[in-house]
């Protein structure tokens, strides 16, 4: 009877599929403490958790690398521990699970163990309660939940380690006790005054904390007492003065955007053009260099990520009229405030990739809680400028969770893991909207507010994308005269290139190259419709662009809502002005450009989640194959 029974518990053993965790149970020789425990793990590729009931013999290990759950043990980590002289025996730890009592779960068979997570505990910084953009509990009249997920990505042993996000500002105060142990004094510089020491100018209003309270929402230090926590709290930042002087020039931009470029991840800028609604400018030629060079050069060839904040001209302006935030190259990042709806003072356009969040609703004094001048901490940093930030800290986790995404890669995955969640124009002018391909977008928060624990999460297992061309697809240049009471349209019918080295059959972005003149430029509006029927308004009004000469020459209207699209077809676009005043113009030129893969872009990428947008897009592209 005994033999039976000891042969059920094997056989039912074997048939649940025990799992092995990540985590090592490490007794050492004699007592050494925890210093020679921190030496023997790191020397060996483990992280010291800590003793095990304060024994200076017993150590809980942890390795990164190793997933949190597996169905073997990895006999080459516990060999490379044993090998140790120090190490007495290494001991890989069971996952299992727990239930609640008088919880009845549906009895399904064959059921897949669940993944084994780091048991997660909040930070005990002061402020972190204040930190609703990382933890939303409906504190201040928030709507709970509504944040950006970043437990979950810190729960997956992800904190942003040996990633560097440079914050191109007015300085950053680096002696900061939440600051200046994730410093990178390297990667650092003064282009304002041309010094290594990017410390900010002392004024009597403060008014250089732009750049400090920018790097805390990324890097602030956890559980050390003061402030709160940064997004990728284990991540470095560096400081790149460059905004305090009298005149900006293209030089200055220039070697701010290309400052070591293979020792900064991430560079994040929270500035552009004057945000009047009536300005059109963008960077010049030295610094759309630097850009182009970092993104096909620079972290040794994989690009570097700008993280841009899309502007704070309300709705009387257009970021598509702000070169920077409008660019390929660059992440626009719009934001939420803590209940869902969109901030008063943020701009919309269609290049915008993505949200975050700066307010609070009931409470304007709620904003983003982060470090601030001279030690000190603030929970009023607003803006799309504290939106920026936060985004570049979700970037510095996805890539330290995957080292070799490429620029382009953290483009794919903002799409493909931002989530819609609660947001919402509280006007009511911008609904969300489904694309050809499934993809849900809206004009004012893009693709939808980040989400760290599902980009890192996917970033695990992600596949490069295929190589990107650029497809001139038509142009236009017949004089066409714009009537002030009806619409025109315009049309390019394109092979997107097929047959050519350039061709395009899955687009990224898409440009319209417009030259007119008006008027009034501000009454012009913009709408570009692809063969797929996606409607993208490129330019909207602005009433306060009263300009009557200048017009747009050769400006690049760009839209990430067609993402994912097949270009093949024909594409309109329809101009048109909104004012009740007459007005008179011309559209003198019209290219479009089209950039994306030739090849499908998710193909290799395992689908886990049925309802996921991979698994929306991906079959929407196996079935035009089909098709074809």
């Amino acid at each position: 009877m005994f033999h039976l029974a000891a042969c059920l518990v094997l056989l039912s053993k074997f048939a649940s599929g025990e799992v092995f965790t990540n985590s090592f149970l490490v007794r050492l020789h004699g007592e050494p403490g925890n210093e020679v425990a921190n030496q023997i793990a790191s020397r060996n590729g483990f992280e010291n958790v800590g003793p095990i009931l304060k024994s200076k013999s017993e150590f809980h290990f942890v390795h990164r690398a190793l997933p949190h759950a597996r169905s073997k043990r990895s006999i080459q980590h516990m060999r490379k521990l044993k090998v140790d002289p120090l190490v007495h025996q290494a001991v890989q730890q069971s996952g299992f699970k727990r239930v609640k009592r008088g919880y009845k779960p549906l009895k399904v068979e064959n059921l897949v163990p669940d993944i084994v997570m780091k048991e997660s505990q909040d930070p005990s910084d002061p402020y972190f309660p204040f930190q609703w953009y990382l933890k939303n509990t409906g504190q201040n009249g928030g709507k709970a939940k509504l944040d950006l997920n970043v437990e979950a990505a810190w729960a997956q042993g992800v904190t942003g380690r040996n990633i560097t996000t440079a914050i191109m500002d007015d300085g950053v105060d680096y002696m900061h006790m939440d600051l200046k142990n994730n410093y990178n004094a390297k990667a650092s510089y003064d282009f304002s005054s041309n010094d290594p020491h990017p410390y900010p100018r002392y004024t009597d209003d403060w008014f250089n904390s732009h750049g400090t309270r920018c790097a805390g929402e990324v890097a602030a230090a956890r559980d050390n007492g003061v402030c709160g926590v940064g997004v990728a709290y284990d991540s470095k930042i560096a400081g790149i003065r460059m905004l305090d002087q009298p005149y900006m020039t293209d030089l200055i931009e220039a070697n701010s955007m290309g400052h070591e470029p293979n020792l900064i991840d991430i560079y994040s800028a929270s500035w552009g053009p004057t945000d009047d609604g009536k300005t059109v400018d963008g960077p010049r030629n030295a610094t759309m260099r630097a850009i182009v060079r970092g993104v096909n050069e620079g972290r040794n060839g994989l690009g570097n990520i700008y993280v841009w904040a899309s502007g704070d001209g309300g709705e009387d302006d257009d970021c598509n009229c702000d070169g920077y935030a409008a660019s390929m190259w660059t992440i626009s990042i719009n934001s939420a405030i803590n209940d869902g709806q969109n901030a008063h003072y943020d701009e919309s356009c269609s290049s915008t990739l993505a949200s975050t969040f700066s307010n609070g609703a009931k409470d304007p004094n709620t904003g983003v809680a982060t470090t601030d001048l001279y030690g000190k901490c603030t929970t009023t940093h607003s803006g799309t400028s504290a939106a920026a930030p936060e985004a570049a800290g979700v970037f510095a986790l996805a890539l330290e969770a995957n080292p070799q995404l490429t620029w382009r890669d953290i483009q794919h995955l903002t799409v493909l893991t931002s989530k819609r969640n609660s947001l919402f124009d509280a006007k009511g002018r911008f609904h969300w909207t489904m694309n050809g391909v499934g993809l849900e977008f809206n004009h004012l928060f893009g693709f939808g507010v980040l989400d760290a624990g599902a980009m890192v999460a996917l970033a695990k297992q992600w596949k490069t994308v295929p190589a990107r061309y650029h497809c001139e697809a038509g142009s236009v240049k017949q004089v066409t005269e714009i009537p002030s009471s009806r619409s025109i349209l315009l049309k390019i019918k394109t092979n997107a290139c097929e047959g050519e080295d350039t061709q395009v059959s899955y687009v990224e972005h898409v440009q319209a190259v417009i030259t007119l003149n008006a008027t009034t430029r501000g009454a012009v509006e913009l709408f570009l419709t692809s063969p797929m029927g996606t409607r993208s308004m490129i330019l909207s009004k602005r009433i306060n662009d009263n300009d009557r000469r200048d017009g747009f020459t050769k400006w690049p209207f760009m839209t990430t809502h067609t993402w994912g699209e097949y270009p093949q077809g024909t594409w309109l676009l329809e101009i048109s002005f909104n004012s009740q005043e007459p007005n008179h113009g011309f559209i003198k030129e019209w290219t479009l450009m089209i950039h994306g893969t030739r090849d499908p872009p998710y193909s290799s990428l395992p689908v886990s989640d049925p309802h996921s947008k991979l698994a929306i897009v991906k079959k929407a592209h196996q079935d035009r194959l089909k098709m074809k």
